[in-house]
């Protein structure tokens, strides 16, 4: 009977050890010629070397598929971190989900892209995330309904800024434009830099995943009625990140989010229903906020009354603003397509509020 070709690699590997899978010809002298596999292999290794790495190939990843939100949320175990990104992009086949992973496999053809971070759309970048991570999934996916992708990596293996929590400070170029100014290179400094790269066309969130679960479940724009949810079958049925904002119930919240890859408890999700837990600020909001105040800071020091303003007061005043825009989005059906600004100049506060535009 003939082999299959699992039994002949196999003989293979034992007969000549894993050299032999590695090695397509011994060229003499100590050199050799790597089969295309190990190549890939070697170079997957090269392309992923940190958590902040394997973020940043997400976030073009999710781009590069048509996303105009993408929310991302992280936490850590021990050394064990987990990160799961959702987007709004044009999602991904079932039959692709796994095979999106292999090497030199992408949708882009005609359509590389070159950014800050090199060319886009080799094949890569799924396939070197998931050689450097202990796991990298599509948890949820299908054609126009996003996706939702989680990775989970040991620290160990895969290193990462020691500090995780701090934002970086920011300022403004000659241009007016938000830049940073120092920090470390972390998750958040990373999602900072994707967002100014992409000149805010990306909405991103960044948090935990009750925190995300809580943005997520304010912010996102529903495709359906209250009445065409009450005759569908099933949640899964809509856009990955649509499901969190149509669930009934914190039982139900709880569900749907583990299903996408945000664990959290009954108990936090009665905490998110019931509203104490607040949706976030999108990260170029928080950006562009701080760069504000920082220009706004130098400003003030001029008022006579020492007038100061902190970054804490300024966002429970903005929350405050857009609970009150509920009154006219409720009577107009308007909805915001980001977080309220707040704008300083001598003198003068000025609130700007961003409307979507209707279909």
């Amino acid at each position: 009977m003939g082999k299959s070709p699992d039994d002949l690699m196999s003989f293979v590997s034992r007969m000549g050890g894993d050299r032999q899978l590695r090695v397509e010809e011994n060229l003499g002298a100590g050199f050799v010629r790597l089969r295309v596999a190990e190549a890939e292999r070697r170079q997957a290794k090269h392309d992923i070397r940190s958590i902040e790495d394997a973020v940043i190939e997400m976030l073009r990843n999710a781009r590069d598929a048509g996303a105009r939100h993408i929310y991302v949320a992280t936490s850590r175990e021990g050394t064990v971190r987990t990160t799961t990104i959702l987007d709004d992009g044009v999602g991904i086949p079932p039959s692709m989900h796994e095979r999106i992973f292999d090497a030199r496999v992408t949708s882009k053809l005609d359509t590389m892209k070159m950014d800050r971070w090199g060319v886009h759309g080799r094949g890569m970048a799924l396939f070197a995330i998931r050689e450097n991570t202990e796991s990298a999934s599509v948890l949820s996916s299908d054609t126009g309904k996003g996706a939702a992708i989680q990775l989970v990596s040991d620290a160990n293996r895969l290193s990462e800024r020691s500090d995780q929590s701090t934002w970086p400070n920011m300022g403004t170029d000659d241009e007016g434009q938000p830049s940073i100014v120092k920090g470390p290179r972390n998750i958040v400094r990373t999602c900072c830099e994707f967002c100014l790269e992409e000149h805010g066309s990306c909405e991103v969130y960044l948090g935990s995943p009750a925190d995300i679960v809580a943005t997520a479940r304010r912010r996102v724009r529903p495709t359906l009625s209250h009445t065409d949810l009450l005759f569908l079958d099933d949640l899964d049925d809509l856009p990955v990140l649509e499901r969190l904002s149509a669930a009934a119930d914190a039982g139900e919240l709880s569900q749907v989010a583990h299903g996408v890859g945000l664990t959290i408890s009954e108990r936090t999700a009665h905490r998110i229903v019931s509203g104490e837990i607040r949706p976030m600020r999108s990260v170029w909001s928080r950006m562009t906020h701080a760069s504000q105040a920082q220009d706004a800071h130098v400003d003030l020091m001029r008022d006579r009354r020492g007038l100061r303003i902190s970054e804490k007061d300024a966002e429970d005043f903005l929350r405050l603003m857009e609970r009150d825009f509920s009154l006219l989005g409720e009577r107009y059906y308007l909805t915001l397509a980001q977080d309220p600004k707040l704008r300083y100049s001598r003198g003068r506060l000025t609130v700007i509020f961003d409307v979507m535009e209707s279909d």
